[in-house]
């Protein structure tokens, strides 16, 4: 069985995207999957949050995407997080010029995933909070795309965006690409407004909505100045404990798809 690709994304900055897929990365590799984790930010946060440091990569995604390395070539195992890391730093920032001439300059990413799909349960894509060719590179390789969403106001306005851009790419680039689900993250059940928001995102999404929900949580904040996911740095936390939930979850619905 080959991969199962995803993307985690959400045009809105700071709702937690980086926190998702590392979390969920480390999840998935402590319940026994085969997992890579692609960074496609230049400012390497998922990297460094796998344990990585983005300053000593030899190779990096941008040598993916320029196609002078392979997806083998360039991957390093995270041994503290038990997954592997196709990692990134600033120079991930000049691909989108160097590209802008290339042939099949959105289909880069794909092309190099399908030599390595064989050896992953999951690749998980961090896509940079911008609609750019990185992410577009990251929606043409993916079957599917995970929203972590905070349950306030300004995420609802977000996330119609976020679906309006998913038919764009579906109808003219991937014809697989379609919402997994809407993970809800940060969230605080005391707070009245999170409460009707994710009321509202049951009702709108139904079934596409993840029954796992993700606490607001002060280790999970840490996590990362350590250089760890929350489920690697404090497994006992409520935060790290919801993450393998989550994947346990996804592990149960793709079983069902």
């Amino acid at each position: 069985m080959t991969a199962r690709i995803f993307c985690v994304a959400n045009q809105k900055g700071g709702v937690g995207k980086t926190t998702t897929t590392v979390n969920l990365a480390a999840g998935l590799a402590k319940i026994g999957q085969r997992v890579l984790m692609v960074d496609l930010d230049p400012q390497g946060n998922a990297t460094m949050g796998s344990g990585v440091d983005k300053r000593a990569l030899k190779l990096t995604v941008y040598d993916v995407l320029l196609e002078s390395a392979s997806v083998a070539e360039a991957r390093v195992k995270s041994e503290k997080c038990g997954y592997d890391v196709l990692g990134a730093n600033r120079e991930l920032a000049g691909a989108e010029v160097e590209l802008v001439d290339e042939e099949r300059r959105e289909k880069r990413l794909k092309q190099a995933l399908a030599q390595s799909a064989k050896d992953y349960d999951f690749v998980l894509i961090d896509c940079p909070p911008s609609l750019s060719l990185l992410t577009l590179n990251g929606l043409c390789a993916a079957h599917g795309v995970i929203v972590p969403m905070q349950c306030e106001y300004f995420a609802l306005e977000g996330l119609s965006d976020l679906v309006n851009t998913i038919k764009q790419v579906h109808a003219n680039l991937n014809k697989d690409l379609q919402i997994i689900g809407l993970l809800r993250v940060m969230f605080d059940p005391r707070i009245t407004l999170q409460q009707q928001v994710s009321d509202q995102l049951k009702a709108h999404f139904a079934e596409k909505v993840f029954n796992t929900v993700i606490p607001r949580n002060v280790r999970l904040a840490e996590a990362p100045s350590y250089g760890l996911p929350g489920v690697i740095f404090d497994p006992s936390a409520r935060g790290s404990q919801a993450f393998v939930d989550f994947a346990q979850e996804m592990v149960d619905r793709l079983k069902r798809m």
